[in-house]
């Protein structure tokens, strides 16, 4: 039997701890994410995902990313510096697999995400 999972009040759903953003170019951004679901085989993952603002550099070579902006604002840019585009909440933001660029988060954000990856063949 397949098990069904709800996940309520995502706006409250505690995250872990927050910690330094990897990637980011502002000294002391900081992130913190909780995995909510995971596919048996890997290819699929979803989460709960919170920044502070600042900048950072983003690569989804290796998977998509489907995100819905539960709060904050940002502005996400192509890596070739075009197609910028702002988000808030309530929007859905998709970075396909292959994409790379730059966020400036300007309000303290959280999504909910869910990263895809392509199975190889």
């Amino acid at each position: 039997m397949i098990d069904l999972k709800t996940y309520q009040s995502l706006a409250t759903q505690p995250v872990g701890a927050f910690a330094p953003k990897p990637t980011s170019l502002t000294p002391g951004q900081e992130e913190a994410t909780a995995q909510l679901w995971a596919s048996a085989d890997g290819h699929t993952k979803i989460g709960l995902w919170e920044c502070t603002p600042g900048h950072f550099t983003a690569d989804r070579t290796a998977m998509g990313e489907y995100c819905h902006i539960i709060s904050g604002r940002a502005s996400v840019t192509n890596a070739d510096g075009q197609g910028t585009r702002d988000i808030g909440p309530g929007d859905l933001l998709v970075l396909p697999q292959g994409w790379t660029g730059e966020w400036v988060i300007h309000e303290h954000m959280r999504k909910l995400y869910i990263l895809s990856t392509s199975p190889t063949i």
